[in-house]
């Protein structure tokens, strides 16, 4: 069993029984990327100083039986867009001004106090404001899925994605305007959460459009999601969309299956962007989950996909504009030029033109509660194709908010996990589910898990580093 690739809640729990410590976990992922973050590109800083130190003061803990839950003692990653104290924030951009953030952002700090181990931040698409995950000025992360070919992670939160698939980390933090967690771990494998917006502070996170953003993590497994999105949510004072938030524990009802839900899922029309083997996929996948005992519903959407994503994508344009345009329009300006071009958009949308979105919504957000009626979740794939080759595809349209901007424009919490590979790569299906219900979006996707024997799959060509042998030796002869 190669330790790398462990669950965090394995690895929780691995610590806990004494067959390693953070430490030496600790020494071996940074070992790990420094083997192969040269090629992956998925971290933009490394804390290996800091980090060995945290996973020291929790191995310390732990010997004295002071250890502060589950977590303690595990490692993690942070999106560039995470404000961590004496770390500037950059997201992606080389016109960010370089200034050490005071303090460490809401979710963060989180996650340092169940005693988790910050490893370092992980690459963004410039702004968080592109579905590729490719990023010409600061460095595109590669795909761990394709050793022969560099594909795309997915964006925004491409390191973070990266990262998880290629066991450099169990977890990292992501965030979601319009699919920017759920699009790398289609793309790379793995378990995204789009949380619902309030569950989760803001605070300390560089913003791309306040109206979607949400934080969620990025995980090999349900398990280990539910875990952490556990960890983060709570009120946050630097953040009102928190205040007053109704809040359920992710992890209950967990493991009580699917027998008698209703999962409602577009018609084969509304999914013709979709490649013929994703939706293969998908359709093993929902005969799996009728075999579980849930009622499968083919229900045409109100609307056409495409519809929802062009009406999010000008929320997003709006406000991203509003919020960067004083870098893109600067004098030699250090904004990439796809990135400003795009961004650019928003230059000639009115207030008028903005209301007119809102109102827009209103009438869709009414339209899909009818929708939505009587169902427990709406089923998806996540992502309309596979990663492709990252040549070229930056002055590319991205076609992922296709499928991904709905949950954002209807206000859903939307779960993303793998369902199989077509022609080699990943694909994934997210479970929709009403705001504050993200607790019934793990339990499906948790179903779904345990009768396959796991999802995620690790990635060929990232087997065990040398610092790992002796851990997995043990974790071995534990199992």
């Amino acid at each position: 069993m190669d330790v790398a690739f462990l669950s965090a809640t394995d690895l929780g729990r691995a610590l806990a029984r004494g067959e390693f410590t953070s430490e030496a976990l600790v020494s071996g992922l940074l070992a790990r990327i420094r083997t192969y973050d040269p090629v992956l590109n998925a971290f933009v800083e490394v804390y290996g100083n800091t980090a060995l130190l945290a996973a020291r003061e929790s191995d310390e803990r732990r010997s004295r039986n002071r250890a502060r839950g589950p977590l303690d003692g595990v490692p993690f990653a942070a999106k560039d867009l995470f404000d961590v104290e004496g770390y500037a924030t950059l997201a992606g951009s080389k016109a960010s001004p370089v200034t050490a953030a005071a303090h460490s952002s809401t979710a963060v700090r989180r996650l340092l106090a169940e005693g988790m181990v910050l490893v370092g931040k992980t690459h963004t698409v410039e702004f968080a404001y592109g579905g590729w995950g490719t990023n010409p000025s600061c460095g595109t992360p590669v795909n761990p899925r394709d050793s022969l070919v560099q594909r795309v992670p997915g964006g925004s939160s491409s390191g973070s994605g990266v990262a998880v698939a290629a066991g450099l980390v169990p977890v990292a933090l992501g965030t979601d305007t319009g699919g920017s967690v759920r699009n790398p771990s289609a793309l790379c494998g793995i378990v995204g959460m789009k949380t619902s917006l309030g569950l989760i502070g803001r605070g300390g996170v560089q913003p791309l459009a306040l109206v979607f953003d949400t934080v969620g993590p990025m995980t090999r497994s349900v398990e280990d999601a539910a875990l952490i999105q556990a960890a983060l949510q709570g009120e946050d004072p630097d953040d009102p969309a928190t205040f007053s938030v109704p809040r359920a524990d992710p992890r209950a009802d967990l493991d009580k299956g699917i027998a008698g839900l209703t999962l409602r899922h577009p018609s084969m029309e509304n999914l013709n962007a979709a490649e013929p083997g994703v939706l293969e996929r998908f359709r093993e996948t929902l005969a799996d989950l009728a075999a579980m005992g849930a009622i499968l519903e083919e229900t045409r959407l109100p609307r056409p996909l495409e519809t929802y994503a062009s009406l999010g994508a000008n929320f997003t344009t709006a406000e991203a504009w509003s919020r960067y345009r004083h870098l893109v329009e600067k004098e030699n300006s250090l904004v990439d030029p796809g990135i400003a071009m795009r961004m650019s958009r928003g230059e000639t949308m009115t207030i008028a033109d903005y209301l007119g979105y809102v109102e827009q919504r209103r009438l869709m957000q009414t339209e899909f509660h009818r929708y939505l009626a009587g169902a427990d979740a709406v089923l998806l794939p996540s992502s309309p194709i596979t990663a492709k080759p990252i040549d070229g595809a930056h002055d590319a349209a991205a076609p992922f908010g296709i499928f991904a901007r709905l949950a954002n424009l209807m206000d859903l919490a939307s779960l993303s996990i793998p369902m199989g590979d077509a022609e080699g790569l990943p694909t994934a299906v997210q479970i929709m589910v009403r705001r504050y219900a993200d607790p019934l979006a793990y339990r499906i996707g948790r179903a779904l898990e345990v009768k396959r024997g796991g999802l995620f799959v690790p990635p060929s060509g990232y087997g065990l580093t040398s610092p790992f042998l002796e851990l997995s030796r043990t974790v071995d002869r534990a199992v």
